[in-house]
């Protein structure tokens, strides 16, 4: 089965992923940060036997002991935006229920003792969301959810107390950003209680014009407040991106032209890149593909973001079931890229 990232959107030009993440925690348990390993376990248990072995719209959820993972496969999911950073540095027991493609994941004791998440392509949040309810409407049949009359799920974070519903946008915005026009949205979108993150999320980088855009607050808002307000936002910020990107195409096109064809070159000959040089050559080439520059043949279409996703560095790894020292990862990208650039015609 193909991984999320691996599908092709109608409205992925912009909008990559739509996703969204339930905080949630069972009342007869302290919060994470408070819990004993003894109730952490009991707290996987009872998850496990809540949705193991379910089937939900053909997607087959296992059960992954987190211990029995290596470093560089838990980093490599962070990449793929099955887990959090976080989720990889607690201090206790841990455990992930996972989808078979990706779509759909359960942390357990992160910074809450649930994290429900779903993730879609393209602008699909409502999808998402009805997806993560689901599982939620499931597990809270035997499960007991700490939840107060006044004021909502109880969270650790007071951020996410009210619904625990976090969403949340990867786009990807080359002409916002090359044109120094992004900084000026994010400065407005921040008085309607929406962030603008790097591609991992709080405290990371933006790297090939990929970003992510999410809600603050939860707390006095409802799920259907959340979302549309989010969702009012995001498609403003496309349809800006969509015309200035055909207005810089009008105005200089050859010279667009000489560098999409460039970074493809580049990308389809080098022998040695590194995963910041890769990310923005790629962006180029997502950009030119979009605006018709060039197109792919029908028999291989192109998936950019599922390309860089696969060239990040534990990603590289695990790939060849191999751990590698810095320039030889270099390498292996390089020789990833070439062998599964798609044709252009």
């Amino acid at each position: 089965m193909l991984k999320w990232f691996e599908k092709n959107s109608v409205s992925d030009d912009v909008v990559i992923s739509s996703r969204v993440r339930l905080a949630r925690n069972i009342e007869k348990y302290n919060f994470p940060s408070k819990i004993s390993d003894e109730d952490a376990v009991m707290i996987i248990g009872d998850v496990k036997d809540a949705v193991i072995n379910i089937h939900e719209d053909n997607s087959y959820f296992r059960s992954i002991n987190m211990d029995e993972l290596s470093p560089i496969e838990k980093i490599a999911m962070v990449e793929r935006h099955v887990i959090s950073p976080n989720f990889v540095r607690s201090s206790i027991p841990t455990g992930l229920i996972l989808s078979e493609d990706e779509s759909i994941s359960i942390m357990i004791n992160e910074e809450d003792h649930l994290r429900i998440q779903s993730i879609t392509n393209g602008l699909n949040l409502q999808e998402a969301l009805d997806n993560a309810y689901k599982i939620d409407d499931l597990l809270e049949k035997k499960i007991t959810y700490a939840y107060d009359e006044k004021i909502g799920y109880l969270t650790s974070c007071p951020t996410n107390v009210g619904t625990g519903l976090r969403a949340s946008y990867m786009i990807h915005v080359p002409a916002l950003e090359t044109t120094g026009k992004l900084q000026f949205i994010l400065d407005a979108i921040g008085k309607f209680g929406i962030t603008v993150r790097g591609i991992y999320g709080e405290g990371s980088k933006a790297r090939g014009s990929v970003f992510q855009i999410s809600n603050q607050i939860t707390l006095g808002h409802s799920e259907n407040e959340i979302i549309d307000n989010l969702t009012s936002l995001t498609k403003q910020i496309v349809e800006q991106e969509r015309a200035l990107r055909i207005k810089l195409l009008s105005a200089k096109r050859l010279q667009f032209e000489d560098a999409v064809f460039r970074s493809y070159g580049v990308l389809a000959n080098a022998r040695i890149i590194t995963s910041k040089e890769a990310m923005s050559l790629l962006s180029d080439i997502k950009l030119g593909y979009e605006l018709g520059i060039f197109k792919s043949d029908v028999n291989n279409p192109i998936n950019i973001y599922g390309l860089m996703t696969c060239i990040q560095p534990a990603n590289l790894q695990k790939n060849i079931n191999k751990e590698l020292r810095l320039e030889e990862r270099d390498i292996e990208r390089a020789t990833y890229i070439r062998n599964n650039l798609p044709k252009i015609i």
